[in-house]
């Protein structure tokens, strides 16, 4: 499937079931990288603007870059009390942004999907001199616990093409990404927690699941109701995950 319309049937379900980013990313940056009010943020394949939220709270102007229209849509209804959020209909590889006119490239949970030697050549471009690149992942804990592992193994059965586009098969290519600097990486606790019904929201916002229609989707919809029904303590089941920070300089 084109990583731009994939998740058009699903940007619901995204904005309200997906992750958000702890607080402590800020504390990072501001320390790690010299964040301030004042930076500006190039949030990169934005889509319901999860993370251009985190920057927003935190006083950013942010350029929410996102190519998928329901995506975009969910963002800028959400995100329109920002006045320094701007929404721009396009792509890691062709922003439209100016060239050297930010601080900050920030990808949440949207790396794997670039074209990542395009992508490289125009974060440089747009990039000031000694601007950071971000990227970020709400990494799920596939092994924390036996509801966790039972999840694992559904999306193992029922998921499109759960392994070839999930984000961790991309980890190996950032060094390269980064070449020749370096990077660094930090990582934060990070949990949801889920009734039945949103667990079902969160299953249905991934791309790789099954959607209503599909002969594989009531049996997955059983196969997660039963996954609940093992797990559950007083009507919850916890998502936990690593919220993986990593950021860099981009050079030639």
């Amino acid at each position: 499937m084109d990583p731009i319309t994939r998740f058009s049937n699903r940007a619901e379900n995204y904005a309200k079931y997906r992750p958000g980013y702890p607080a402590e990313v800020i504390a990072i940056l501001k320390s790690e990288c010299g964040l301030t009010e004042a930076s500006s943020v190039a949030d990169v394949g934005s889509g319901t603007g999860i993370l251009s939220e985190l920057f927003l709270r935190n006083g950013n102007t942010v350029f929410a870059i996102e190519p998928n229209a329901p995506m975009r849509l969910f963002a800028e209804q959400d995100l329109k009390k920002f006045f320094k959020f701007v929404s721009i209909e396009a792509t890691a590889e062709e922003t439209k942004l100016e060239t050297g006119s930010v601080d900050f490239i920030t990808a949440g949970q949207a790396f794997h999907w670039f074209d990542r030697g395009r992508a490289k050549e125009e974060f440089k471009r747009i990039l000031k001199p000694e601007g950071w690149v971000v990227l970020m992942w709400n990494e799920r804990r596939l092994d924390a616990s036996p509801f966790l592992r039972d999840y694992e193994n559904l999306l193992l059965r029922y998921g499109t093409d759960y392994d070839k586009i999930r984000h961790e098969n991309v980890a190996s290519e950032i060094p390269g990404f980064y070449a020749p600097e370096t990077f660094k990486l930090k990582s934060v606790d990070n949990v949801q927690h889920f009734d039945f019904e949103s667990l079902k929201g969160r299953t249905c916002s991934a791309s790789f699941t099954p959607e209503p229609g599909d002969s594989d989707f009531e049996p997955m919809m059983s196969k997660l109701e039963e996954i609940f029904n093992a797990h559950e303590r007083k009507g919850v089941v916890d998502f936990e995950y690593d919220t993986r920070v990593y950021y860099g300089h981009l050079t030639d």
